[in-house]
């Protein structure tokens, strides 16, 4: 119970919570943000993809048989 105490009453007890807080929150932010970032890369490559031309076999080259 004194350790309950002291975190919510004293000033090194706020700050600890408050970085603990912070940290946790950096975390769930990084965490959405690179999820967005990678789903807007796979879009933008897909569509790349899509847009690349078809590269099609030189058909004079070859000998029939």
């Amino acid at each position: 119970m004194k350790l309950l105490t002291d975190l919510f009453s004293t000033d090194y007890g706020l700050m600890s919570i408050i970085g603990i807080a912070f940290m946790i929150g950096m975390g769930v932010f990084f965490i959405i943000f690179f999820k967005r970032k990678m789903a807007e890369d796979a879009v933008s490559a897909d569509i790349q993809q899509a847009g690349a031309p078809v590269k099609q076999p030189n058909l004079d080259t070859v000998t029939p048989q």
